[in-house]
């Protein structure tokens, strides 16, 4: 009796789940994934594997060397050149312009001032290797490895030579455009430097329009000004010229001793060559010590009207921040909270985070950014004071030579030079 009982509750029970389960089944009936969505393609190139990125050091390393061999050694143009399009095939179109020593900027900056972000050791040597070379041997990295310098070197066609007060007041730009990339990248705004490359949406054939059309018109420019963002833009470019002027071997144009024949005069495109000068004009412009002095005592003053400049700008760059953006919008325009079209106001209501948090946190950054314009300003007083006295500097100098700043070590002008080895 005891066994036709139990049967009978077990019978019961499982006839009871399995009713229970169907009416679940009726109730959630079986979801339909067939909705005709095509997943998009990525815009961003997907992580290597990690033996590949160091693979790409390695490249990096070997172009780098023979780049400082043709410039240094073989004093070979045309080696150059080949190599300058393989940086562009291999780092450009086949690697879509990343890891970049360029963008690199930005996550040294970050790692410097965000705790919780940590940079991937290729990403530091792609920073790292170029200046290390540079300090040695002058900026064979821009001459041969940089692919955004090698796709505007190969399109040079007929340059035209820019008065020096264009060429030093446009050469103010990378300090601001660095100062502006660190101060974005630090307060974990932005990475400008990525998000405004002129060329990186020709490497990888996916560019918005304007993008495009931004990197068409600096080819279209290179063409005469040669190398124009090199030259008045890349703030890498800031690091690599001062690592440069103080490199213990540089590129020459001639071998051995100048003949003053003056045929590589014009053989720059860059307008990076420096004559020798003459000091009976010296002391006709009437540069001397006290105009020196005057410029040097007046730097201060430069350094104290840029931070009084970034901390008035401070508000107006800290909207950058999507939180601050966020804050400000929201404070300012309330109703946008049933605006379902605006994407995102529905984001951060759909977050839960709390409008107290969101504001606590925009107050934070915006402080970031006060204390960042101020120094951002400072330095590029600094540049500007040192521009200027650097005009009064007076270089003895007799032979033709390089500026071992500006120079980029393209060796065009040692075809240029009679003598020979």
């Amino acid at each position: 009796m005891r066994h036709k009982l139990k049967y009978l509750l077990f019978t019961f029970a499982f006839f009871l789940f399995t009713f229970n389960l169907s009416a679940q089944k009726q109730r959630f009936p079986k979801p339909e994934f067939d909705t005709g969505y095509t997943q998009p393609t990525p815009v961003t190139p997907e992580p290597r594997a990690l033996a590949m990125e160091y693979f790409d050091v390695l490249v990096l390393l070997l172009v780098l060397a023979a780049a400082t061999y043709f410039a240094l050694k073989s004093r070979s143009r045309q080696g150059i050149l080949w190599l300058s399009v393989f940086t562009l095939v291999y780092f450009g179109f086949y690697r879509n312009g990343c890891i970049c020593s360029i963008g690199a900027i930005q996550n040294v900056a970050l790692t410097f001032f965000d705790p919780a972000y940590v940079i991937s050791l290729t990403a530091l040597l792609f920073f790292v290797i170029p200046l290390v070379v540079t300090l040695f041997f002058g900026r064979t990295f821009c001459a041969g490895a940089c692919p955004l310098g090698a796709i505007q070197d190969l399109v040079v066609v007929k340059p035209i030579s820019l008065p020096k007060w264009l060429n030093k007041t446009l050469g103010l730009i990378p300090y601001l455009y660095l100062s502006l990339a660190v101060l974005f990248a630090a307060t974990g705004t932005d990475f400008i430097i990525c998000r405004y490359d002129p060329f990186v949406g020709i490497f990888r054939m996916d560019a918005k329009f304007l993008m495009i059309v931004l990197g068409v018109a600096f080819l279209l420019m290179g063409m005469f000004v040669a190398r124009p963002y090199c030259r008045f833009l890349c703030p890498y470019g800031v690091l690599l010229s001062w690592m440069s002027r103080f490199s213990s071997r540089h590129l020459t144009i001639t071998p051995s001793k100048c003949i003053q024949c003056k045929l590589c005069t014009h053989s720059c495109p860059f307008d990076a060559i420096d004559f020798p000068t003459n000091e009976k004009e010296v002391v006709k412009s009437g540069l001397g010590p006290k105009r020196f002095i005057t410029y040097a005592l007046v730097i201060p003053l430069w350094v104290a009207l840029g931070v009084f400049v970034g901390a008035k700008s401070h508000t107006f760059l800290s909207k950058a921040n999507q939180d601050v953006y966020l804050a400000e919008l929201l404070i300012a325009h309330p109703e946008l909270r049933n605006d379902p079209d605006n994407i995102d106001v529905q984001t951060f209501l759909a977050s839960g985070k709390p409008m107290e948090q969101l504001v606590s946190e925009a107050t934070a950054i915006r402080e970031k950014f006060y204390i960042g314009s101020m120094i951002a300003g400072g330095f590029m007083g600094l540049v500007i004071g040192m521009t200027l006295l650097n005009t009064v500097v007076f270089r003895k100098r007799q032979d033709y030579e390089p500026h071992k700043g500006n120079c980029f070590s393209c060796a065009r002008c040692v075809d240029y030079c009679p003598v020979e080895k």
